[in-house]
């Protein structure tokens, strides 16, 4: 498992922000800040493929609801979830960014501690 997670400043500056806004459970407020504590912050082209970031096609496992699912991560402003565009600090995003392939990250999600394996990282252009 990565030991810091990986984050552009923009990433970074926007989770920071989302949390400054309270708009996150008290679990996930400790969470996230923590790892933002612990983040490695780099410029975008800096950014490693396997990284979970904005505008990247992500593969994840949920090994507490035994099921794959296929995410992509977009801006606040471009999201659409009924066409599988998610915003970088919906649920999902926020559990998994920074993180890469092969990572296993346990998050208190609102409805309960979930363990979530990153399977596939792939760049995406809409």
């Amino acid at each position: 498992m990565t030991q810091n997670i990986i984050l552009t400043t923009g990433i970074y500056d926007a989770i920071k922000d989302h949390l400054r806004r309270k708009k996150v459970t008290p679990n996930e407020e400790v969470r996230l800040t923590s790892e933002l504590r612990n983040a490695v912050q780099v410029r975008r082209r800096e950014l490693p493929e396997d990284v979970v970031t904005v505008d990247r096609k992500v593969t994840v496992k949920d090994h507490t609801l035994n099921k794959e699912e296929e995410y992509i991560f977009v801006g606040v402003a471009e999201a659409r979830p009924k066409k599988n565009k998610h915003s970088i600090l919906s649920d999902m995003a926020l559990a998994t960014m920074g993180y890469k392939v092969g990572d296993i990250v346990e998050y208190p999600f609102k409805d309960g501690e979930r363990r979530i394996e990153i399977l596939k990282v792939e760049n995406w252009e809409g």
